[in-house]
């Protein structure tokens, strides 16, 4: 399932394009392109927000790329979609003729079956 990671700023409902990672021994912030997995001590960022960053008084920024654009899901993706689309409807397994089922006991809810060949 495609799905799209959300800026990480509170309130922001847009989609990332960015990545916002701090080396604190450095006094750094790194800003790059959005990574490819979601790790929990970086800050996904949308265009605007990327755009807007600035860092702590001492601190320096680095941007990987000059500028940050929203894409949407690539051919490679919406290909991908579609043959999860299709596996899923296809049937998983040949359906079997209903047995004769006759009820031999009962406890509560519970109910003891018995098919036509035992």
């Amino acid at each position: 399932m495609i799905s799209v990671r959300q800026c990480s700023r509170p309130a922001c409902t847009r989609g990332a394009v960015a990545t916002l990672t701090y080396v604190y021994s450095d006094s750094t912030a790194v800003l790059g392109p959005l990574s490819h997995l979601a790790e929990p001590h970086s800050y996904d960022l949308c265009a605007d927000h990327a755009e807007r960053l600035t860092a702590p008084r001492g601190w320096e920024v680095v941007r990987l790329t000059p500028d940050f654009v929203e894409v949407g899901p690539s051919h490679d993706d919406l290909l991908a979609l579609a043959d999860a689309v299709r596996e899923a409807g296809r049937p998983r397994h040949r359906v079997a003729e209903p047995l004769e089922l006759a009820e031999v006991g009962r406890r509560g809810h519970l109910r003891v079956l018995r098919g036509d060949g035992s």
